[in-house]
């Protein structure tokens, strides 16, 4: 499936986003996401090999904002909100940098891929998601 596109097969909102516990809270300036959970099949029933979850865990990029640092959106030295307000407020789907952030995998019993969290710098989410999160695609490199 190299160079190709995966469709995820994920029921709902809350099967890519299982409620948990946050495994920290970011301080500072910081933010935690919770990355969308990968399916275990492909849109067309396909089961997915372990080496195609993996590929697709790294190149997932829309996550769920879960927590905010006291500083988010904020500035450094004084505390002020930015001139151009927040951008994201916890609930929001966001995109986040493929590379960049501390990632967590906390693991639920009984299932086999964990849920990945990640505490980033709140300057380097990418953009908010318009519409659904669960239609973007996630591609393989």
């Amino acid at each position: 499936m190299s160079s190709d596109s995966i469709k995820m097969s994920v029921q709902s909102l809350k099967d890519a986003f299982p409620e948990l516990p946050h495994p920290v809270t970011p301080f500072g300036g910081r933010v935690l996401v919770q990355v969308r959970r990968l399916a275990q099949k492909s849109a067309g029933g396909l089961i997915l090999i372990e080496n195609t979850r993996d590929t697709a865990k790294w190149n997932t990029q829309t996550a769920k904002l879960v927590a905010l640092g006291p500083l988010a959106f904020k500035n450094r030295n004084d505390g002020e909100a930015w001139p151009e307000g927040i951008w994201a407020k916890v609930g929001d789907y966001v995109r986040i940098p493929r590379w960049d952030g501390d990632r967590i995998e906390v693991f639920i019993e009984g299932e086999q891929d964990p849920v990945i969290f990640v505490t980033l710098n709140d300057a380097q989410l990418i953009g908010r998601v318009n519409g659904d999160p669960l239609a973007q695609l996630i591609y393989e490199l």
